[in-house]
């Protein structure tokens, strides 16, 4: 679809797209059959990118209401009619026609009690739910297999290079967004699993502050560091997004400390922004290993810094955490997830109205991948080392209290609060791979992650 009147998939933004429906130039019903088309032709077969699970056979039918609302002159918002692939850690309706695995045949078929509470949002926006993602198995949280690997999904792969690693967890939705199967997909993120796939897939991606989205329907990990965020094309499209998937929802605690009113993300996109701006980078510890260090990543990341101070910044380099060395050295991050995720899987299973599997609590799943070994374990990703570790613990005990306490010391208060306040930043500014993600995602703090490096403030 890419004449004069249909935008490349590939590269089509939100705004293009709109502009497109709006003049009758084409109908999301056109967009959708498009985008089927395009992951037909790439998805299981050519390139075999295993990015998507499965389509949604109730998106063609829900493109022409929104058609039909469109001729009457109604526009529910800026996602209006506009495809989204969802990370298949994201509950949907069974009713609809798609399963909610996180890639595990352990959850396969089994019945959510509602539609997660972001899927509510998309929805009642305007948005078609297009399909599901693959991802790592469990958000990653299984065991040592490798970035992109489900039991249900097989092996994503990158589509700009064969052998190249996607990233994770939320594979899927970045190897889609980057080769056009949808111009959104949504993510999830604990520690990394939005910010990494963005930067291997060269996409932009947003890891909200903790709480500022929901994550009621989210097959979770952890409830301190889990959050939900959009991955697109351009920053434009990702606020866009964001302003629709943000807010208040009295079935996550965490959401209700923001204010009543979800501010318009778009109304900051403003390209004087840096004028005045001062942007620190904390080089010491982050640089060491080859994230930092790489030959191609480090002259890429520089020419960034001098394209920032070209647009008005004051770059203060270097900007260093004092805590970074303590970061890189503390368990504190492993105990509270573990934990959390035992307690959190938990409460997902037994709240499910159905499973087939008879998957019920962690100890099942982890009985259910041994006695499936064929779906689950195949030859090198037999591991679920972190399930087994998870759920070896036992619940928010005094060790767990200490060890998140550690995390907001370490992550904010001696770590980005710190070197934010020693310098008088208004951002820090890194590579987006590598140990970067860890300090905002230990503080809940959030990151903006594209083809130039990631920043968080």
């Amino acid at each position: 679809m890419h004449n004069d009147m249909h935008p490349d998939l590939y590269e089509a933004t939100i705004a293009e797209l709109q502009a497109g429906l709006n003049a009758s130039h084409f109908s999301s019903v056109d967009l959708v059959k498009a985008y089927f088309a395009r992951i037909e032709e790439v998805n299981l077969k050519g390139p075999f990118l295993r990015a998507v699970l499965e389509t949604n056979p109730t998106a063609l039918s829900k493109a022409a209401e929104l058609d039909s609302e469109r001729q009457k002159k109604v526009v529910r918002s800026a996602l209006h009619g506009i495809p989204v692939l969802l990370k298949d850690n994201i509950a949907t309706v069974a009713s609809e026609g798609m399963d909610t695995t996180a890639g595990s045949f352990g959850l396969q078929h089994s019945i959510v009690p509602d539609d997660a509470w972001i899927v509510k949002r998309l929805r009642a926006a305007g948005a078609i739910i297009l399909g599901k993602t693959n991802l790592s198995e469990l958000a990653h949280y299984r065991g040592k297999c490798a970035s992109g690997w489900s039991g249900v999904g097989g092996q994503t792969t990158n589509a700009y290079y064969p052998s190249a690693d996607p990233s994770g967890s939320s594979s899927g939705s970045g190897v889609a967004v980057s080769i056009g199967l949808a111009a959104v997909a949504i993510g999830t993120e604990t520690n990394g699993s939005i910010i990494s796939p963005t930067s291997h897939n060269n996409i932009v991606g947003i890891k909200p502050t903790v709480g500022l989205t929901s994550r009621a329907g989210v097959v979770p990990i952890s409830s301190h560091q889990d959050t939900v965020g959009p991955m697109t094309r351009c920053v434009a499209d990702a606020a866009a997004v964001l302003s629709v998937i943000a807010g208040k929802d009295p079935n996550d605690s965490d959401t209700l400390s923001q204010p009543d009113i979800v501010p318009d993300f778009t109304q900051a996109l403003n390209s004087r922004a840096f004028e005045g701006k001062r942007i620190g980078v904390p080089r010491r510890v982050f640089f060491d290993d080859e994230n930092g260090s790489h030959p191609e990543i480090l002259p890429a990341f520089e020419e960034a810094l001098e394209v920032i101070r070209s647009l008005g910044a004051t770059v203060v380099d270097p900007a260093d955490l004092p805590s970074i060395d303590e970061i890189k050295a503390s368990k504190a991050e492993t105990i509270v997830l573990d934990a959390d995720f035992k307690i959190g899987l938990n409460k997902y299973l037994s709240h499910l109205l159905l499973n087939p599997s008879g998957v019920r609590t962690m100890a099942d799943l982890i009985k259910f991948n041994d006695d499936n070994p064929d779906l689950e374990k195949p030859e090198g990703f037999e591991d679920q080392s972190i399930l087994i570790r998870s759920e070896a613990t036992t619940g928010h005990d005094s060790t767990f209290a200490a060890a998140l306490a550690m995390n907001r010391d370490l992550g904010g208060t001696r770590g980005i609060d710190a070197a934010l306040q020693k310098y008088k930043l208004d951002a820090l500014i890194l590579p987006s791979d590598g140990l970067t993600s860890t300090p905002p995602a230990i503080a809940g703090y959030p990151v903006v992650s594209g083809i130039s490096p990631g920043i968080f403030q």
